[in-house]
């Protein structure tokens, strides 16, 4: 049943990647990949294959292949990813030998993948059961490890339904779970190899604040001022909280939209009437040149990628974006930084957001419950404080994960 269903999926791709430049992105990608691996492949050397579905998982798993060239220089990474998002934003990322898209997994992608690749171990990160590929790994005595993945009770493989799918589990050496509901969801259908180690994303968060970058740009803007910075934000995101910065015109505002098209800017744009707005790569020209009107605007919108995780630096109280929408984007890269962190109400399939409500983080429906909080938070200067230490604090907290999942697969490497 699980290959009929992988065969429709993949003729629906097909057809839909002449209509969709991302899908057409993947499906391209996905049929070159065997050309990568076969000019890529040393046949002399020996790999550690992770995959990752997407950025957010990549970025879960870079910790441990950092920590891998580190301490094992013999032996080469291979990194695959399903989705665009992933690979087109990280298909030069210098941490990995080779770097590719997943071909569906068929049985024949699968062993034609395998084939060309021998790994010596692979790691899959999160969500990732593919079918065709752990079971070939299995038969083939190739340890698989399962890192950061997170389990729930309405997931199919705890479904009367899912039991023939859920073997898929039985393929896996161990499961670095990132809480004790996991192991226990595991634990009552009989998988029992595995570790609570929590998420990877802390060291990861860790390691980004260590690297953060220095925006002289944003230095200027912020002056004496409070800041609150919205990263991530959406059209519903942006509604809650420019309305109130709107009318409280002693704070500096920074936004950094998850989309950063012109429509959507105007739109922010739009919103801020009778503000003094500016973007940032027009604040960087007038930086340069020293130029009085950048030294007066009180609203700087980021429209470009890759400063979000270093802006958070300079605010004093965060916004991540996505809750009223799919999901809540990265709150850690935010509370590292010991400020407090406002998201929407769609987080209950995020630990960490459940986790910072009691530590330094701050659900909000409307605006109206915004509101009240940044008034506390302008009228009790310490509160606002410990609330960030809290979230802070909370990060450091957790981190640790890499170094549990590397202390008990180093002896097999």
């Amino acid at each position: 049943m699980y290959n009929v269903f992988i065969y429709l999926y993949l003729l629906g791709v097909a057809v839909c990647s002449r209509f969709n430049e991302k899908v057409r992105k993947m499906w391209h990608g996905e049929r070159e990949a065997f050309s990568i691996l076969r000019e890529k492949v040393d046949p002399n050397a020996k790999y550690v294959w992770f995959h990752a579905a997407s950025l957010g998982e990549f970025e879960q798993g870079r910790p441990l292949m950092e920590q891998l060239r580190k301490d094992h220089p013999e032996y080469k990474i291979l990194l695959t990813f399903f989705s665009p998002s992933g690979y087109e934003v990280r298909k030069n990322y210098e941490g990995a030998d080779i770097i590719t898209y997943l071909p569906i997994d068929t049985i024949t992608n699968a062993r034609r993948f395998l084939r060309l690749v021998h790994p010596v171990m692979a790691f899959f990160i999160k969500y990732e059961f593919w079918y065709n590929y752990l079971h070939i790994l299995k038969h083939r005595n190739i340890p698989v490890y399962s890192v950061s993945s997170i389990f729930r009770p309405d997931q199919v493989f705890f479904k009367w339904y899912g039991r023939q799918y859920g073997r898929v589990l039985n393929c896996f050496t161990h499961f670095f779970v990132q809480n004790e509901v996991s192991k226990e969801l595991l634990a009552k259908i009989g998988i029992t190899n595995t570790t609570v180690v929590g998420d990877t994303r802390f060291d990861r968060v860790l390691q980004i604040k260590e690297a953060a970058k220095q925006l002289p740009v944003v230095e200027a803007f912020k002056q004496d001022y409070k800041v609150f910075v919205a990263g991530s934000s959406w059209p519903p995101d942006e509604e809650i909280f420019i309305k109130y910065f709107n009318e409280h015109k002693d704070w500096k505002l920074i936004i950094a939209p998850h989309v950063i098209g012109e429509d959507h800017l105007q739109q922010i744009e739009k919103l801020l009437e009778g503000r003094k707005v500016i973007r940032y790569t027009e604040a960087e020209k007038q930086f340069k040149a020293q130029s009085s009107k950048f030294k007066v605007s009180e609203v700087l919108i980021i429209n470009c990628y890759g400063l979000l995780s270093s802006i958070y630096h300079y605010g004093d109280v965060a916004y991540v974006g996505g809750g009223f929408g799919v999901g809540i984007h990265n709150l850690l890269e935010a509370a590292v930084w010991d400020v407090p962190v406002f998201f929407g109400p769609n987080n209950q399939k995020f630990q960490e957001a459940q986790a910072l409500k009691h530590s330094g983080g701050f659900e909000i429906h409307d605006y109206e419950e915004f509101a009240r909080m940044m008034d506390r938070f302008a009228a009790e200067p310490d509160f606002l404080k410990e609330q960030g230490v809290k979230a802070g604090h909370f990060v450091k907290g957790q981190a640790g994960a890499t170094q549990k999942v590397m202390a008990s697969v180093d002896s097999l490497l």
